[in-house]
């Protein structure tokens, strides 16, 4: 199977700190980004991997949430344009010198 995401959205940092480790356990699956919203009181985690591995990540977040999981889906073979928007998305992250992180704000 081809490239898919995986999308969660939660309440909580804390819940979607917890849905990304048992996403992360149940399948073959990295985190592509994540985006808080509303004062991080929503989280959308977005995990990239085959379908299959992305379909079972997904499962495994909502199995039991520790806060209401809002939102979920997957998009397989994602369009261009949405691989652009999670890069995007990504490149907040990426290259960064994280030495000084103690004084910078990404959440």
């Amino acid at each position: 199977m081809g490239k898919a995401y995986g999308l969660v959205e939660i309440v909580g940092v804390v819940a979607a700190m917890d849905a990304l480790d048992k996403m992360c356990k149940a399948a073959d699956v990295s985190l592509a980004t994540w985006e808080r919203r509303l004062g991080g009181r929503l989280v959308t985690l977005v995990v990239e991997g085959d379908v299959a591995a992305c379909e079972e990540a997904v499962r495994a977040a909502m199995a039991e949430p520790i806060l209401k999981v809002v939102s979920h889906g997957i998009i397989a073979n994602p369009h261009e344009e949405i691989v652009n928007l999670v890069e995007i998305s990504a490149s907040r992250f990426k290259n960064e010198d994280w030495s000084n992180f103690h004084n910078k704000t990404y959440l």
